[in-house]
């Protein structure tokens, strides 16, 4: 067994236990993405400002109590997402989540290295023609973090995350100035409809993919009452804080990139540290995440290999034009990424009774398909759903694996702890 590189394929050793606060620092940074700022902008202009807190409180709460979920169940046993899908999907079978995982967060990966070569390239004013050396660039580079390991990614966040805070609270500030203070804000007449439900569904929508893989570092916690409220801070807070801002720049803007209004504020020096930051900063998780995948896919050990590997890869889609994929893409995960929570929870609870056996000592079947058909379920009510889909997954696939576990019950060797 390998404890020299954060064990990419067994379970995490208590040398390799971390604290409440290196836990939430990663996972905050991680949930601290501009990007979620979009989803953020249509509410802002769909809803009084009210209504926009509501909406935020109850959709982060959502979230957070998810990715607390997995985050207890991973520090309880050890293993991120991809390895419980051993014992869920069975070990054949847990390629299918291998590959999920790891499509998921390299379509963010491909996106965040566009998003910066070619908002760079604008606001400085360089020629288009650099956009393509600078994918290439911040796509090796980006990944320097992920080789390190958690230890790198925790540095960067202590360096990051005050900076990018203090440069959003200085911009909100500016902005509420702008609009005339509380009563501006809370005057703003709405410019678009949508429901309540819907809202909260691309509040939970637009991270349920990350959430679903935050158990790669929460595996590492001490225990599940770190793990649980790490989760909850990083998602509630750091989340919720992106998805508010991204409302309030709306209703005073019309504009929920920060970087821009940042620029419309004057500040454009602030504007390349804040895009830089923080796209460094949810890359670095994100192709640590792809790894993690790729290791388990391949079953191999070498992750810093699979980190360049992926990086790759990731730099090619992002030559290709992910940059232009991202709604579509957003739409796609939230259907896809949340029911395979929903059949680990199920898994864990249901089957195994909150206790996993050793991976060393588990007597697994190739394919679970319980588990396979629970996901499919799941992953298909989803994506037809009108309400909150990643919800509707989740629930669909915790509800059918654990009516297919009692009417095809699983043969006590197959739970057998040896």
């Amino acid at each position: 067994m390998n404890t020299h590189d954060e064990s990419p394929l067994t379970e995490t050793p208590d040398s390799q236990r971390k604290g409440f606060f290196p836990i939430a620092l990663v996972l905050f940074s991680f949930t601290f993405f501009t990007a979620t700022m979009f989803a953020g902008g249509k509410i802002g202009v769909a809803f009084d400002f009210i209504n926009i807190l509501w909406i935020t409180v109850i959709g982060n709460v959502l979230l957070g109590l998810y990715a607390a979920s997995l985050g207890l169940i991973s520090a309880r046993s050890g293993l991120n997402t991809v390895l419980m899908g051993r014992f869920c999907f069975g070990n054949l079978g847990s390629k299918l989540s291998d590959f999920l995982l790891g499509f998921a967060e390299l379509g963010w990966y491909a996106w965040g290295t566009a998003t910066l070569a070619i908002s760079l390239t604008k606001i400085v004013g360089i020629p288009e023609g650099w956009n393509i050396p600078l994918m290439v660039l911040f796509g090796f580079g980006f990944s320097i973090t992920a080789i390190v390991g958690f230890k790198g990614l925790e540095w960067l966040s202590r360096i990051s995350i005050p900076l990018m805070f203090l440069l959003l609270v200085v911009s909100i500030y500016l902005a509420t100035r702008h609009i005339g203070g509380w009563t501006g804000l809370t005057s703003a007449v709405p410019t678009e409809k949508m429901t309540f439900a819907t809202a909260i569904t691309m509040v939970f929508g637009t991270f349920a993919s990350g959430a679903t893989q935050i158990t790669n570092w929460t595996r590492m916690a001490k225990s599940s009452r770190v793990a649980i409220w790490a989760c909850l801070v990083s998602f509630v807070i750091g989340n919720g804080l992106m998805v508010l801002a991204g409302a309030w720049m709306a209703i005073v803007y019309q504009q929920a990139d920060i970087v821009e209004v940042l620029i419309l504020q004057g500040l454009s020096l602030a504007a390349i540290i804040m895009l830089c930051l923080n796209l460094w900063t949810i890359q670095g998780p994100t192709i640590y995440n792809v790894s993690a995948a790729a290791c388990h896919l391949v079953r191999t050990e070498h992750r810093k290999t699979m980190v360049l590997a992926s990086a790759s890869i990731g730099i090619v889609l992002a030559v290709l034009g992910m940059y232009e994929l991202l709604i579509p893409f957003l739409l796609l995960l939230g259907a896809i990424i949340p029911p395979v929570g929903g059949v680990i929870m199920a898994d864990y609870w249901v089957r195994y009774k909150g206790k996993y056996p050793l991976l060393s000592q588990a007597h697994l079947p190739n394919f679970n398909w319980i588990g396979l058909t629970a996901y499919a379920v799941g992953a298909i009510c989803a994506y037809v759903s009108p309400w909150i889909a990643p919800i509707v997954g989740i629930a669909v696939a915790f509800v059918v694996y654990s009516v297919l576990l009692a009417v095809f019950p699983v043969k006590q060797s197959q739970l057998k702890e040896a």
